[in-house]
């Protein structure tokens, strides 16, 4: 990934997209091209120097079981929206300014392997689930089904396990413009309902200053 340095995502940026609620593409090299999968995945990091990625796919799907060359990809995204040149204070200044586009992406590389037995497959969904329900008022359980049905449901489905080598992570959030740019950003992207970046962008800006005043 290209990464120019003042877009080079920190720690706690990546722990973010690592760990948020949602899905992201699964990427592999097999013997017959490359294959991708759209699927929601969580992360462990109690496991391997770096931690793991665990998912699942349909049995039906091949790509688990087509061998993979090399590293696998996960590929996260986070929030991301267009930015427009009216939003900066220096278009009134010269004019000198073009549109772009914000956001933030890892892409995590690592080892895949198969689960494919009932203990991990339904650690895995309970954990999943919870995941994804903890913001519910009432939260839905694994165990609120029958057994059966859930028994059938995870025979339906394979366990995927990415054991993280490496993390390349960038978030491009306006670091690169002058500070009244960046506040005028922030409005933007708010007065169109695009909170979550927006505030993605006012805590790059506070970082951003913090360093400053670092090397000050």
């Amino acid at each position: 990934m290209y990464i120019p340095e003042h877009f080079e995502a920190g720690p706690d940026v990546i722990h973010d997209l690592l760990t948020r609620p949602g899905a992201a593409n699964l990427v592999t090299m097999t013997s017959q091209g490359m294959l991708a999968t759209f699927l929601p995945l969580i992360y462990e990091p109690s496991i391997g120097e770096h931690g793991a990625l665990h998912g699942h796919l349909a049995r039906t799907n091949p790509q688990w079981s087509e061998p993979s060359i090399g590293e696998s990809l996960v590929i996260i995204q986070g929030a991301d929206a267009y930015i427009s040149p009216t939003w900066y204070a220096s278009k009134e200044e010269h004019g000198r300014v073009v549109p772009t586009w914000n956001y933030s992406t890892a892409h995590v590389y690592g080892k895949l392997a198969v689960h494919d037995d009932a203990e991990w497959l339904g650690n895995h969904v309970r954990g999943l689930t919870g995941l994804n329900e903890a913001r519910s008022e009432r939260p839905w359980s694994v165990d609120d089904a029958p057994e059966r049905y859930v028994s059938g449901q995870l025979r339906a489905i394979v366990g995927i396990e990415l054991v993280i080598s490496r993390i390349e992570a960038k978030a491009k959030l306006s670091q690169n413009r002058p500070d009244k740019d960046i506040i005028g950003v922030v409005a933007g992207l708010g007065a169109q309902g695009h909170q979550e970046i927006a505030s993605d962008v006012a805590r790059a800006r506070q970082d951003r200053t913090h360093r400053d005043a670092g090397r000050a």
